[in-house]
């Protein structure tokens, strides 16, 4: 028996469910009442990612818009505080029940492209914290302000890069896993 395959689904399912919780916490407490706001959307929904011009505007409208600046320190306090690390944990348990190995185009996978596939995760989370402290810096005024403004849209882009991909992989060996259930089936 794999060690995977000793996770409980319904551990996966509870994870996703918390994830799916903290997610909506951050849109209806944080995310919608700041776009009523300021009438813009909060850096992090940004999904194609975004420039410094950006960076440098959301600045300006948060030195100009104290409760918007509160309601982002707010956020970045609260469930962006979590959150990363319960979907970081959420896409390891969901590889791990996968258990990612066998072949691909009838050779067998590496092990190190398999321990390259379970450091996705990882990647993404230290790059949505990477980008949670980008932007506590770039919009608190520091002397550092500028450097994390243009650190920022990389670590964003680093972030959705790497959990797009996680999911592409993820999807990619459960239908390899559910092709294989049904062979054995006939």
């Amino acid at each position: 028996m794999n060690a995977g395959s000793r996770i409980p689904l319904w551990i996966i399912a509870l994870l996703a469910a918390i994830c799916l919780g903290v997610l909506a916490w951050t849109t209806f407490g944080f995310v919608v009442p700041f776009k009523h706001e300021t009438g813009q959307a909060v850096l992090d929904v940004y999904f194609a990612g975004y420039d410094e011009l950006t960076v440098g505007r959301m600045q300006r409208l948060l030195r100009e818009n104290e409760i918007a600046s509160n309601l982002l320190r707010a956020m970045y306090a609260g469930p962006e505080l979590i959150f990363p690390v319960l979907l970081t944990t959420l896409l390891l348990l969901v590889l791990m029940r996968l258990r990612p190995g066998g072949s691909y185009f009838n050779r067998p996978i590496s092990p190190s492209l398999i321990a390259l596939v379970y450091a996705l995760p990882v990647i993404y989370g230290l790059a949505d914290y990477g980008e949670n402290v980008a932007s506590l810096i770039a919009f608190g005024g520091s002397d550092w302000a500028d450097r994390a403004a243009q650190l920022l849209p990389w670590m964003t882009k680093l972030k959705f890069a790497s959990l797009a991909i996680c999911l592409v992989v993820i999807a990619r060996f459960a239908l390899v896993r559910a092709m294989h259930r049904e062979e054995s089936e006939r």
